[in-house]
C-alpha cells in the first residue's frame, strides 16, 4: 500500500479532486461558481510558466543535441509521425460520422433559432492567409511573451535552438545558462503542482456546475458521440501506439504514467496548461529528455488527435445540418484537407481557441460565416474529450518518434541507465 500511494499520489489526489470537483459541482449547480477563482488560481498559475517553459524546453533540447544527424532526424520524424497519426485521427472521425446523422432535419430548426447570427462584416471578409500570418508571427517582441503567440513562440524557440546548436562551443555558456533556467522553471511546476488538486478540483466543480442543461438535440447527440468515439480512441488506439513503439512492455509503461497528463488534460480544457503533466509524462514512461521537451511542446501547436476529430464532426455537423452530399471521393478528401488545415490554426488556450480554425473550416466548405456560433457551441461542448485526446496524443507519439530514432529497444535502454 505504501508503494502504491508513492508511485501513484500525485495521480490518486487529482482523480479524487476530480471526482469531489464533479460532486460537488452536480449538487451545487450554478453556485459551484463560487469556487471558480480557486481554479482561476491554478490556470493564471499555468499560463504565467507557459511562455517561459516552452522557450526553455525547445530551445535548450534542440541546442543540447550534438550530433547533427540526431537533431535533424528527430525533427523530420517528429512532423512525420505528426502527420500520419492527425490522417489516421481524422479518418477516425471521417468513418465514425459518415453512416451517422449528428443532427437530423427536424432539430435544425431549433439549433438555428438558439444561434445568433450577427457574425461582423470584418469576419466575414477573413483573408485566410493574413490569419496564417498571424497565428505564426507577431509585429513586435513584447508580443511574443503571450499564451496568445504560443505557435509563434514555438516556431522562436526552434529557430533559436537550431542557431545555438549550429555556433557550436561559442555557445555553451549560454546554453548552460538557459539550462538552468530550465531546471529552475521546471522546479516552479512542480511547486505550482502541489496546489494542483485544490485548483482542478474547484475548477471542475465550476465547469460542470455551469455546462448548460438546455441543450439541443444535436449537440446532445455530438456530444455524447463525439465522447464514445474519443475513449475509444484513447484506449484502443493510444495502446495500439505503446505497443508498436515498445511492444507490451510500452503499453504497461504508457498506462502506469498515463494518468496525470489524462486528468490535467480533462480539468483545464487546455493543451498549453497540461504540457508540465505531459512532459512529466513522457519522461516518466520512458522518452529521453531531448526527445519529449522537443515534441511535447511542437506537439501541443502542431498535433492534435482531438481536434482534428472535432473538425471532421464539426463539417459533418454541418453537411447533416444543410443535407450536403459528400458522397464523391472529391468531397471525403476535401473534409480531410480541410479539418487537417483547420487543426493547425487552433490555438492551445481554454474555449474559444479555435475560431480562426472554424472560419476556416466555414470559409473552405463553402458554408454560410453567420453559422459560425454553431461550431463555436460544438466545439465548448466536446473541449474535454477533445483535449484529453490532444495531450495524451503528444505522450503517444513521443513513444513512437523515439522507436523510429533510438531504435526498438529504446525502452530497455532507457531502464538500464
Amino acid at each position: 500500500m505504501k508503494l502504491l500511494w508513492k508511485n501513484y499520489k500525485q495521480t490518486i489526489l487529482l482523480l479524487l479532486s476530480l471526482v469531489i470537483g464533479t460532486i460537488i459541482g452536480i449538487v451545487a449547480k450554478e453556485k459551484a461558481v463560487i469556487l471558480s477563482p480557486f481554479g482561476d488560481l491554478f490556470m493564471n498559475m499555468m499560463f504565467v510558466i507557459i511562455v517561459p517553459l516552452i522557450f526553455l524546453t525547445i530551445t535548450t533540447s534542440i541546442a543540447k543535441i550534438k550530433k547533427p544527424k540526431r537533431l535533424s532526424k528527430v525533427i523530420i520524424t517528429t512532423f512525420a509521425v505528426f502527420l500520419v497519426t492527425s490522417l489516421i485521427a481524422c479518418l477516425v472521425g471521417l468513418i465514425s460520422t459518415y453512416s451517422v446523422r449528428l443532427v437530423n432535419t427536424k432539430d435544425s430548426t431549433k439549433i438555428m433559432k438558439n444561434v445568433k447570427t450577427n457574425v461582423s462584416h470584418e469576419k466575414e471578409n477573413m483573408n485566410i492567409l493574413k490569419r496564417t500570418v498571424e497565428a505564426i508571427s507577431v509585429n513586435d517582441f513584447p508580443n511574443l511573451l503571450s499564451k496568445n503567440s504560443i505557435i509563434a513562440l514555438v516556431l522562436i524557440s526552434i529557430l533559436t535552438g537550431l542557431a545555438i546548436n549550429k555556433i557550436g562551443k561559442d555557445a555553451e555558456d549560454l546554453i548552460k545558462v538557459l539550462e538552468s533556467a530550465n531546471k529552475v522553471v521546471l522546479k516552479l511546476v512542480d511547486i505550482i503542482f502541489y496546489y494542483a488538486p485544490i485548483g482542478l478540483g474547484c475548477y471542475f466543480a465550476a465547469l460542470v456546475g455551469n455546462f448548460g442543461s438546455e441543450i439541443a438535440t444535436g449537440y446532445f447527440k455530438t456530444f455524447i458521440y463525439y465522447t464514445v468515439i474519443a475513449l475509444l480512441f484513447y484506449f484502443i488506439i493510444y495502446s495500439l501506439y505503446a505497443y508498436i513503439a515498445a511492444g507490451k512492455k510500452g503499453v504497461i509503461s504508457f498506462w502506469k504514467n498515463i494518468m496525470p497528463a489524462t486528468v490535467t488534460s480533462v480539468s483545464t480544457c487546455s493543451s498549453a496548461a497540461s504540457i508540465p503533466a505531459n512532459l512529466k509524462t513522457a519522461k516518466g514512461i520512458g522518452v529521453p529528455s531531448d526527445i519529449a521537451e522537443t515534441v511535447i511542446p511542437l506537439g501541443t501547436n502542431f498535433h492534435k488527435d482531438g481536434t482534428v476529430i472535432g473538425s471532421v464532426f464539426k463539417v459533418m455537423f454541418l453537411v447533416y445540418l444543410f443535407n450536403v452530399n459528400v458522397a464523391s471521393f472529391s468531397s471525403i478528401f476535401k473534409i480531410i484537407g480541410v479539418s487537417l488545415i483547420a487543426n493547425l490554426l487552433v490555438t492551445a488556450v481554454p474555449v474559444g481557441g479555435g475560431t480562426i480554425s472554424e472560419m476556416v473550416i466555414l470559409i473552405m466548405m463553402g458554408f454560410p460565416v453567420n453559422t459560425l456560433p454553431i461550431l463555436t457551441i460544438i466545439a465548448t461542448i466536446i473541449d474535454p474529450p477533445a483535449t484529453l485526446l490532444n495531450v495524451v496524443g503528444d505522450s503517444a507519439a513521443s513513444m513512437l518518434i523515439t522507436r523510429i530514432v533510438d531504435g526498438k529497444n529504446w525502452l530497455k535502454i532507457k531502464k538500464k541507465k
